[in-house]
């Protein structure tokens, strides 16, 4: 079973460097570009009221100085992957995702 990180493995290898954050704290000194990334939840399927399958969810957002049209699309094309929201926030673009482990 994947877990939380298997999914930071995968975040760094995306980026191509070590800028990936689960959970930061305020005092962390974040370089950019870089992934930030939280659980955000865990779905239940049930089946014949049992807890038959979760899978953890989890909140992911690219925050970078420029626009970033080859993270967006290598994103899209990863399982798992699936584009929530787009916004601008102290002059740095973030491109917010949802990741479930399949």
């Amino acid at each position: 079973m994947a877990n939380r990180e298997d999914l930071h493995a995968l975040l760094l290898g995306i980026l191509g460097s070590n800028n990936a954050y689960f959970q930061p704290p305020e005092s962390v000194k974040m370089k950019y570009p870089c992934f930030v990334y939280t659980i955000e939840t865990t779905p239940i399927e049930y089946a014949d009221d049992v807890n038959y399958k979760t899978n953890d969810l989890y909140l992911v957002k690219y925050i970078c100085r420029e626009p970033a049209e080859e993270i967006r699309t290598t994103l899209a094309k990863t399982k798992g992957f699936r584009f929530d929201r787009y916004y601008v926030a102290d002059n740095l673009h973030h491109y917010v995702y949802t990741y479930t482990f399949y």
